[in-house]
């Protein structure tokens, strides 16, 4: 018997997958060069992403389409501000 509901396997993917890889290096690398509003959109981008994975584990599809979005849009701002 499958237990029916995949979304915890995703919901992990999604906070792993943000929280340890891109999100982390986005964080250091603006720890690195100096950038304080570089790490705080990634910090920004972090919680949201974090947000997202757990709106995913209580099955509200759409809260975590938008936290989704609002981390894509604050980590593209800490990129931003990294190189310029």
């Amino acid at each position: 018997m499958g237990s029916g509901n995949d979304f915890e396997k995703y919901a992990v993917a999604v906070i792993i997958v943000f929280g340890a890889l891109i999100i982390g290096g986005l964080m250091a690398a603006s720890m690195t060069f100096g950038h304080r509003n570089g790490f705080l959109f990634a910090l920004g981008g972090a919680t949201s992403a974090w947000v997202s994975g757990n709106a995913l584990l209580l099955d509200r599809p759409r809260i975590y389409a938008l936290f989704v979005g609002i981390a894509a849009l604050l980590l593209i701002a800490s990129t931003v501000t990294l190189i310029s």
